[in-house]
């Protein structure tokens, strides 16, 4: 579904990434794991459109995608949850769920209803201003809104970052249902023990570079992610 072919991305003089090649069969759930500033948002980012590579190539669904427009991605159904969230704050999440919907304004009604299904919490939260959320309630909203695009693969950047524990078993647990559902996802993830519990396969950067992957319980079983990673 995606392949990612020996990216280079550099911010100014800085070599952000260095060679980076990455695969993500259709269905299945890929975790991106590694230290703050090893170059993980920096690849997403690269991959969605909003940074673009000196070389190599991207490709999605077999088409070349390495210089298509961040909305264009998005119709092609390629969503992008970002770190932080970034959710429209002054904005309702009724709202926010339509603007999600931009590229098919045909689905919203029926986007909708399925994100309150899979978000009830959201539903009754309908008409409230989303900067007055809860942080585990705006990564909710950040991700309904992404399904209102009707992803194929949805890329999630720190989804469980600043939320309490029993929040990040609660978002990790949709991200297995979404995936049940049909959507393939790529998770960017410092949590990398609960990461890697749910990936079909992984990779570890490490400061732009690839330098591990594997299947989720072989890398859960390394001791070199273990010391690094685990606290193990």
């Amino acid at each position: 579904m995606l392949k990612v072919n020996d990216i280079n991305v550099y911010y100014g003089k800085i070599h952000a990434l260095k060679g980076v090649s990455l695969d993500v069969k259709q269905g299945e759930i890929v975790a991106l794991i590694g230290a703050n500033g090893a170059g993980k948002s920096t690849t997403l980012k690269t991959i969605s459109g909003m940074l673009r590579t000196k070389t190599g190539s991207i490709s999605f669904l077999d088409e070349d995608i390495s210089h298509t427009e961040p909305h264009k991605l998005v119709a092609r159904g390629l969503a992008h949850v970002p770190e932080g969230r970034r959710c429209f704050l002054q904005m309702t999440v009724l709202e926010n769920l339509e603007m999600g919907a931009y590229t098919d304004p045909s689905n919203v009604k029926a986007g909708i209803e399925d994100v309150f299904n899979r978000f009830p919490r959201l539903m009754h939260r309908k008409n409230q201003i989303a900067g007055t959320l809860s942080g585990g309630e705006q990564q909710m909203l950040a991700m309904g809104r992404a399904l209102m695009s009707r992803p194929k693969l949805m890329m999630l950047d720190e989804p469980s970052m600043g939320l309490a524990p029993i929040l990040v078993e609660q978002i990790f647990s949709i991200i297995k249902e979404l995936n049940a559902a049909g959507t393939t996802v790529l998770l960017v993830e410092q949590n990398a023990g609960m990461a890697l519990e749910i990936a079909d396969r992984a990779y570890v950067l490490e400061s732009g570079r690839l330098v591990l992957s594997g299947t989720g319980k072989e890398l859960l079983g390394s001791d070199q992610i273990k010391k690094a990673y685990l606290g193990g």
